[in-house]
């Protein structure tokens, strides 16, 4: 089994990763906060929302990697994998309640705009600009941003964050140069608008995992093929895809195979199709083969309400 290996090595690197950005970003989110406060600012205290729902979703993908460390056992069989799941929901939600206050807040700028110190925020924001671009930059280099849920989720925020940041600063030379008050809740409400969409997005795919949807990688139609094509198999059933957590999909089935074949020829075929899974993103297996005699149900989705005494012990 090589794959766990390559598994393992993206781990250890995309925890460092995200051990430096938290740091880096927490502090910084702290000096955004107080600049926000000091400088009247909505559009830093925004962006220094957005950079405490960073640093949260850093905190909780860092706590993830590590609880996902805790082996599996009798209770948890699969281990504390799903943890990370659990994580970005929880972020997704922070980030949709912080946008709403947002929005809230900027209502009532708009019809009062405040005196904002224009200079002070300026200096503010570029510096949390300069933040950004630094820590996204070290997620790009050492992490795995495209297949690792969370790390996904972080680098997405930081990305966002950085959109954050030229809001204000855009709002600042706006205030300086043209006295404009209202820049200031205005580039708030995009900031906003940046954190309400993430935390859906974040919402919405880590439901999808804990609801046992299909993952987004896994091409159902191609896997089924894959299984049929097999030399041997006569007709696959009861089939379930679904993630563990990310960068993690299991897959069970009941696959029917020729009455003449041995026990030998079986190994050699459930092998074939593991390896052949391997390569559409399938990493944990589950294939109970039987013979044409089994061939009551030809449905290739599991029935749970026909039968329920049946198949009763497919559910994970």
């Amino acid at each position: 089994m090589g794959h766990h290996h390559g598994h393992d090595h993206s781990h250890g690197a995309n925890k460092k990763v995200l051990r430096i950005s938290f740091i880096i970003i927490t502090l910084y989110m702290i000096v955004e906060a107080a600049g926000g406060f000091l400088t009247n600012s909505l559009a830093l205290l925004a962006d220094a929302g957005h950079m405490l729902s960073d640093s949260i979703s850093l905190g909780i993908a860092l706590l993830a990697f590590i609880l996902g460390e805790k082996a599996a056992n009798y209770s948890k069989t699969y281990g504390y994998k799903r943890f990370e799941i659990l994580a970005a929901v929880l972020n997704g939600l922070t980030l949709i309640l912080i946008a709403i206050y947002i929005f809230y807040e900027a209502i009532s700028r708009f019809q009062h705009p405040p005196e904002v110190a224009s200079k002070g925020m300026l200096i503010i924001a570029s510096i949390g600009l300069l933040v950004n671009i630094v820590v996204a930059w070290i997620m790009m280099r050492g992490g795995d941003v495209e297949e690792n849920l969370n790390l996904r989720g972080a680098y997405l925020h930081v990305i966002s964050d950085m959109l954050g940041s030229i809001g204000a600063i855009i709002a600042a030379l706006l205030i300086i140069f043209f006295g404009w008050s209202w820049a200031d809740p205005l580039a708030s409400v995009i900031v906003a608008i940046l954190v309400l969409r993430g935390g859906y997005f974040v919402t919405k795919s880590g439901l999808h995992v804990l609801m046992e949807g299909t993952p987004q990688n896994v091409d159902v139609e191609d896997v089924i093929q894959t299984i049929q094509n097999t030399k041997g198999i006569i007709g696959v059933h009861d089939l379930h895809i679904w993630s563990i957590t990310s960068g993690l999909n299991a897959l069970s089935c009941h696959a029917v195979v020729d009455d003449q074949m041995t026990i030998g020829e079986s190994e050699q075929l459930l092998r074939s199709i593991e390896h052949e899974l391997e390569h559409k993103n399938i990493h944990h297996m589950t294939i109970q083969l039987e013979t044409s005699a089994h061939l009551h149900d030809n449905s290739i989705l599991c029935n749970v309400e026909a039968a329920p005494a049946v198949h009763h012990h497919h559910h994970h």
